[in-house]
This record gives structure tokens, C-alpha cells and sequence, in this order.
């Protein structure tokens, strides 16, 4: 488990985000007009988050936020009983709430898709580091996030044991094809980098042939990156590139040939399935009315 904390990652702007997106589900979701009719305001109600498998568990903190915002007071009956980022067992009682039955019912729904979908990235991420089979490669997520979810699902991948890559567009400036080709090849591409920012952020190249990668060696960017090149031919290309130029490889990277691509000895494999395709973990949220 990773000694990362949610206080630590979630600041400023990435709190920011996470709170707008919180509010925008229980939004979603309208008034609860079924709860409101059959539980009076001041009728109680006691819950229990339970893992119904072993996973990962994360977005604990994410309960009070989202009661606070139900009910517009700072929520005080939120009993966390694991650690964020703890691996339970099946039948695991993860949290306990005390709140109005109004609040719990209302909140219910977007508490869980919450927890059950960043416990999922992180479950997902956990079994890419255990495949790696590799001390030195590093496992990174990307961009392919949900919209309004990016932060939250890159910290889940931290919990499973993963790296971020970039955060956002400003943190690294990557080339790609398409900047590349527009820009006539890739030195006009980074010397066009380097005339519009002072100081430039770090430069990285994503490089389609053996040429493009000596090229942007040349000019000792920060990473380059192979995308969708057959393993067999990346152990060659990687000895291209100097040492003190990262390396990363993308594409076609999936449980059953992350092994092979990381013994070809990159810096970085990174996958984007670890946020856009991974299976939510599985949690119950038991009721009791009092």
C-alpha cells in the first residue's frame, strides 16, 4: 500500500475538480421525491459500506464530502473503519454512517458508483504491477479518463501501485503525428517548442520508425515514446536512445504482453485501460432505519 494520502493529491485545483464533479452527480440525480415522501427529516438512519470481494479500497474520504453536500452541514457520523488504499476480504464492513435516512438514500447512489469505480482502477492497476515481472519499468496511466474524473482516477491508479503520467496538457507538451506533421518533421516541431516557452516544459516525442527516434535523440528531449511497436523490434529501437533520455512504450500493451514489453527494458509502459475500461469493484451499502 502506498503511503499517499487524499489530503496530500487532492489540493487546489484537483479538489476543485472533484468537488464540482461530486456536485454534478447528486445534480444528476435530482431531488430523491420517493425518499422525501416516505421519511420524515429528523428520521435516522444507520449504513454500512460492505466490500463483496477482496479489492483495493479507495474513495473512502469521498463519503463525507458527498453528505456534506446532501445535507449542507458537516457530516460527523462517518466512521472509516480501513485505511485508504488497504486490500480487504469479501464481507469487509469498509465504513459506517449515521445520518438521516433522507441524507443516507439520497447520497447512497453516487457514494457507490464512487468508491466501486476508483477501488476498480486500482484493483486493475495492482494486477498490471504484479505482471510486470520488472523492477525497473514503471507502470503510467494517461489521459483517457473520464471527463470531470481525471484526478480522481489518477489517484486510484497511485493507490494500485501505479505512476501518473501527465496531469493535463500544460505539464508536459507531448508530439504527436499530428503536431509533427503539421510542423514538417519533428526538429522544426520541438525548435517551434522551445521558441514559444521560457522556460519550456518538458518535451516529449512519440516516434513511429528508428529514424524518428534518432531525430529526436538529437535533440534530447525529455521522453520518447514507441507507440504500437511489435515487441520484437523494441529491445533494437531502445538502443537507440541515450541514456538520460527517458523512454516510454504505448500500444497494444494488455495483461497477457506487458511482461514481454517491459523485459525489452523501457522506462515507462503506460496503459490507458487502467481508467477507461476498468471493471468497478463490488460494494453494498446496507440500510437500517431507526
Amino acid at each position: 500500500m502506498t503511503h499517499l494520502t487524499f489530503d496530500c493529491f487532492f489540493q487546489d485545483r484537483a479538489l476543485d475538480c472533484l468537488r464540482r464533479a461530486l456536485r454534478l452527480a447528486l445534480d444528476e440525480d435530482g431531488q430523491d421525491l420517493t425518499s422525501n415522501a416516505l421519511f420524515p427529516p429528523d428520521v435516522q438512519a444507520q449504513a454500512e459500506i460492505v466490500a463483496k470481494e477482496q479489492t483495493l479500497v479507495v474513495g473512502l474520504p469521498l463519503v463525507s464530502m458527498v453528505l456534506e453536500m446532501v445535507e449542507e452541514q458537516s457530516a460527523e457520523g462517518v466512521v472509516l473503519l480501513v485505511d485508504e488504499g488497504a486490500l480487504v476480504e469479501p464481507g469487509t464492513v469498509v465504513a459506517v454512517i449515521q445520518a438521516p435516512a433522507r441524507v443516507i438514500l439520497k447520497a447512497e447512489r453516487v457514494i457507490l458508483n464512487a468508491i466501486c469505480h476508483l477501488s476498480g482502477v486500482a484493483n486493475l492497476t495492482r494486477t498490471y504491477v504484479q505482471r510486470l515481472g520488472s523492477a525497473h519499468t514503471r507502470l503510467l496511466d494517461t489521459r483517457k479518463t473520464l471527463p470531470g474524473l481525471r484526478h480522481a482516477e489518477k489517484y486510484a491508479v497511485l493507490l494500485g501501485g501505479g505512476k501518473n503520467h501527465r496531469m493535463d496538457l500544460e505539464q508536459m507538451l507531448m508530439l504527436k503525428d499530428n503536431h509533427i506533421d503539421r510542423a514538417g518533421g519533428i526538429t522544426p516541431a520541438v525548435q517551434a517548442l522551445r521558441a514559444a516557452y521560457a522556460p519550456c516544459p518538458p518535451i516529449e516525442v512519440e516516434c513511429r520508425t528508428p529514424d524518428e527516434v534518432l531525430e529526436a535523440a538529437s535533440l534530447s528531449v525529455t521522453r520518447i515514446m514507441l507507440d504500437n511497436m511489435p515487441v520484437h523490434e523494441l529491445r533494437q529501437v531502445l538502443a537507440l536512445i541515450p541514456r538520460g533520455i527517458e523512454t516510454e512504450v504505448s500500444g497494444g500493451v494488455n495483461l497477457e504482453t506487458i511482461a514481454a514489453i517491459a523485459a525489452a527494458g523501457p522506462d515507462f509502459v503506460s496503459v490507458g485501460r487502467l481508467t477507461h475500461s476498468a471493471p468497478a469493484a463490488d460494494y453494498s451499502m446496507r440500510i437500517r432505519i431507526a
